[in-house]
């Protein structure tokens, strides 16, 4: 696995990558060829943040643990990758996007499928015009962590959401 380590509000040492090449490395038996990973390390207060995107042949596979100590928070994430191989095996397996030249599923052990959420209740709204900041007083005034407005300025139908810095992002729909 080709790891990409970056860090945030943090500077990465020596001993934070050999750890992180070492836990990483544990997921190789799970891949025939090289996959590449990103590993972002960050910390905000009291709390270390790891966060795993990694890219296969038409598949993203992301997990992100956060606790006070870095090394508890990636040993989590590690396992977080490895229960997302094993929870989705068949559903890649049976896909016909050729993930079988990129995973080796010998390795990985059959987990029982999980019986998947069902939708329990639709909402049908009108959308009107909306600039990006009534948006997001909008939003705000209904206290939820994203809203679907169509942009006034763009014509298009956009998703605004809050994330976890505080910031707001917009999903652009094409």
């Amino acid at each position: 696995m080709k790891l990409k380590l970056v860090g945030k509000n943090l500077e990465l040492t020596q001993g934070i990558k050999d750890q992180a090449e070492a836990k990483f490395a544990k997921l190789d038996k799970y891949f025939d060829e090289e996959v590449e990973a990103r590993v972002v390390f960050s910390t905000q207060k009291l709390t270390q943040t790891v966060e795993v995107t990694v890219y296969l042949q038409g598949t993203i596979l992301r997990a992100e643990e956060s606790t006070d100590d870095l090394y508890t928070s990636m040993d989590k994430a590690v396992d977080g990758l490895a229960r997302q191989i094993r929870k989705y095996k068949t559903k890649l397996k049976n896909r016909n996007q050729d993930n079988s030249a990129t995973i080796r599923f010998e390795n990985i052990e059959e987990e029982k499928e999980e019986e998947t959420g069902k939708i329990v209740r639709r909402k049908r709204f009108d959308l009107r015009p909306m600039h990006e900041e009534e948006a997001i007083l909008q939003m705000e005034l209904l206290n939820h962590n994203f809203f679907v407005f169509l942009n006034a300025a763009t014509d298009n139908v956009e998703v605004l959401y809050k994330r976890k810095d505080k910031n707001y992002g917009i999903i652009q729909v094409n």
